[in-house]
């Protein structure tokens, strides 16, 4: 029998639900036996839970519809458990490390326990200090075990179930499970502690719960906060049926009726049935009221005194002043460009040009990526639909002559992002930009995330002060209507690095949709246009940037890695984009590197290319897509992992052979391992788990949907990885 049964429901978190496996399973306890709850087999959770049974024994998945909801999910996984102790933990939660071990300490001091009630703390977990709420609650709690009577403000009901070990014993003897609630921890709280026999406290924090951006779904308005009253009901009902002496209910009943105060104090939480819940509330707090409690004092005291009365219109007049006023403060505009561009605040005022669609890519540095691929697209197929994009003025003579441009901060840049409809673009618009009801923004993306993302970035520093505010990096997110996906573990990553109410499109990235269209003349053609020399070995170089790093580093000697490959390898040398040239010194012979940092299109450049070496660039995933070898240089991969953080581990799940040294690098292409049967396997599954919608239909499927309507079942379904037939090599054109 394990120590510890840890039950994870993941009905919505399947972005963070490996963050929440990996910090029980990383616990320095080990005994223990893990219970991830899934809606379905082939939910995205189920898959992230079947990887970790895979690989650990202590790891039991079981699966609860949906429809049963959270309190559902929790029986399961109750049913599960063959622990001698019970813990529950949110799916988007994190398990601090130490905890079990200081659990165990805890329980072994204190054995037979029923309940042992520990700390947790509230944490936003992209800007802002943590709370923990349940410090003050244990504040006269003895040392020892005690029976519930002997801290009868200890009730339960103000704590989360995910801020308690129970017995198992206990609640299989009691008979006790989740009240069936959208308000099941507020239920299950009060019963727990009502039933139990003993209880403990640990002064320590076990549990981090990371606030929700879109916050509880408890707030959320709708008939579901009447469930309330339901727990309130069942809890109260409960405790007279054991005919609890009034030292224990009145505790109890001040501490459920100030939730009920809160909800009935603000009626935005109920469009319909506001007075419907108050009469009902008024009903209970007459019903249950214990003998000898008085209200408190202050204005929550007033509350009480209304509710008992059931005086509901003076209620109403008590709150809705505050609130009415707070709703008009929260209404107002405050983004600056509505005081500063006066212009751009006049074409706010005219109606949205439904056929006009602004793009944008990199940041204004040209025509190029996603945005370009849709743009392409939506001319053949959405011509009625005027298209401008956006570009710097250093950039604009690079434009292709066909293309209707705007220079960015000019007249007319902010007159097209006033008026159109779609805003279309791979980073994000600028800070002051207004997102106008009516309006479409699609979110395209530019690689998929092995590096961390987004809010991701905040626990580590250096990217953290480079990347600004969270805060207003979130309010950017806001405008997003679709976010653009590659594949599923880009789905979880952007859920998870972007939180926002915007739509998923699984539709593979439109830049790659070249992959699976290009012909062996457009490989060729690329080829000359680029200088690759006729029969030679073009390895395209594209390591990825480093925050630490103040330049560009080439980090390999690129001229000696060509004589050690071999004598017909030639370098193309792609530096990130945030560089403006990245070719390596010059030795004075005929150079064998090949600079293709400033080439327009970095599809152009992979198709041109023989193999790829990369470190942890984003470009290995759209590479794949060609089924040509890919080799990973990783000479610092746990400094970039550690000062960067990643979303796996690349050196388990490489595309191809990890080379660490420039001579392991030059020894895989001198003997052919590159691509050889051990290399293809590699990439075959890296493929299978990267490659998932690009299929060369993406830029359709988004023009389909964003610009044209159509509903999500009239879009061109993805075709299968196996029938898909990749652009041709030029290596393999010349042994044809």
């Amino acid at each position: 029998m394990p120590r510890f049964s840890i039950i994870v429901p993941s009905h919505g978190v399947a972005a963070r639900l490996s963050q929440a496996l990996d910090s029980v399973l990383g616990q320095s306890s080990g005994d223990l036996q893990l219970i991830p709850v899934c809606d379905a087999s082939d939910s995205p959770a189920a898959a992230v839970a079947a990887g970790y049974a895979e690989r650990d024994s202590r790891v039991t998945p079981v699966h609860s519809p949906p429809s049963a909801g959270l309190s559902g999910a929790r029986n399961a996984g109750i049913r599960a458990a063959t622990g001698a102790y019970v813990l529950f933990l949110d799916g988007d939660d994190l398990l601090l490390p130490g905890a079990l071990t200081a659990l165990d300490a805890r329980l072994t001091e204190i054995a037979g326990v029923d309940v042992l009630y520990v700390e947790h703390e509230r944490a936003p977990w992209w800007e802002g200090e943590p709370t923990n709420p349940a410090q003050p609650l244990f504040a006269g709690a003895p040392k020892g075990a005690f029976a519930p009577a002997d801290l009868p403000e200890l009730t339960g009901v103000q704590l989360p179930a995910w801020s308690a070990v129970y017995r198992r014993d206990f609640l299989t003897e009691h008979e006790l499970a989740f009240p069936d609630s959208h308000f099941t921890d507020l239920g299950w709280g009060g019963l727990t502690t009502l039933a139990a026999g003993r209880i403990a406290v640990l002064r320590r924090v076990v549990v981090r719960h990371r606030l929700r951006r879109q916050g509880s779904r408890l707030n959320l308005p709708g008939p579901h906060q009447h469930d309330l009253l339901d727990q309130v009901d069942l809890v109260l009902t409960r405790a007279a049926e054991r005919a609890l002496p009034g030292e224990r209910i009145r505790p109890l009943f001040e501490q459920l009726f100030t939730q009920v105060l809160k909800t009935a104090s603000r009626p935005e939480r109920l469009p319909s049935g506001h007075r419907a819940f108050f009469r009902r509330a008024t009903r209970l707090y007459r019903t249950h009221r214990p003998a000898g409690f008085r209200a408190p004092g202050g204005s929550l005291g007033v509350q009480h005194r209304l509710l008992a009365t059931g005086a509901y219109s003076a209620f109403r007049a008590l709150r809705g002043a505050n609130r009415i006023a707070a709703n008009t403060a929260e209404s107002l505009p405050r983004t600056r460009v509505l005081r500063t561009r006066l212009r751009y605040a006049r074409e706010l005022r005219r109606p949205l040009d439904d056929n006009l669609a602004v793009y944008c890519a990199y940041w204004g540095r040209g025509y190029a990526c996603n945005p370009a691929a849709i743009h392409a697209k939506a001319r053949e197929l959405a011509p009625h639909i005027r298209s401008v994009f956006l570009v710097e003025a250093d950039q604009a003579h690079a434009m292709p002559e066909d293309v209707e441009y705007a220079v960015i901060g000019s007249r007319r840049y902010w007159e097209v992002l006033a008026r159109a409809k779609y805003l279309i673009n791979n980073a994000n618009f600028a800070e002051g930009i207004v997102k106008r009801p009516g309006s479409v923004h699609l979110q395209t993306q530019h690689g998929t995330p092995l590096k961390t993302m987004g809010v991701d970035q905040s626990p580590y520093p250096v990217v953290a002060a480079r990347s600004g505010s969270f805060t207003r990096l979130l309010g950017r997110v806001d405008r997003w209507d679709f976010n653009l996906s590659a594949n599923r573990h880009s789905t979880q990553m952007w859920e998870r690095a972007y939180p926002g109410s915007w739509e998923a499109l699984e539709y593979g990235y439109p830049r790659n949709d070249v992959y699976c269209t290009a012909t062996a003349e457009d490989v060729a053609r690329v080829r000359r246009e680029l200088g690759v020399p006729e029969g030679a070995t073009a390895v395209l170089y594209a390591p990825t940037h480093r925050d630490h790093h103040t330049g560009f580093e080439p980090g390999l000697d690129l001229e000696a890695f060509c004589e050690a490959a071999g004598e017909d390898v030639v370098v193309l040398l792609r530096a990130h984009y945030f560089y403006d040239r990245g070719a390596a010194k010059s030795s004075g012979r005929i150079s064998r590197v090949i600079d293709v940092t400033a080439h327009r299109s970095s599809e152009d450049v992979c198709l041109a290319a023989d193999a790829l070496v990369t470190d942890y660039s984003s470009i290995m995933f759209d590479y794949a897509n060609l089924d040509r070898p890919i080799v990973v240089y990783a000479d610092d991969w746990d400094v970039y992992r550690e000062t960067r953080g990643v979303y796996f581990d690349l050196m388990a799940e490489p595309p191809g052979p990890v080379a660490r040294t420039p001579e392991e690098l030059a020894a895989v292409f001198a003997d052919g391992s590159y691509a050889g049967e051990e290399a293809t396997a590699l990439r075959t599954a890296f493929r299978e788990r990267f490659c998932e919608f690009d299929d060369g239909l993406a830029a359709e499927r988004v023009v389909r949907r964003v610009l044209l309507g159509e509903p999500p079942e009239a879009i061109p379904p993805v075709i299968p990885l196996p029938e898909r037939v990749p652009a041709p090599a030029a290596a393999t054109l010349v042994r044809s």
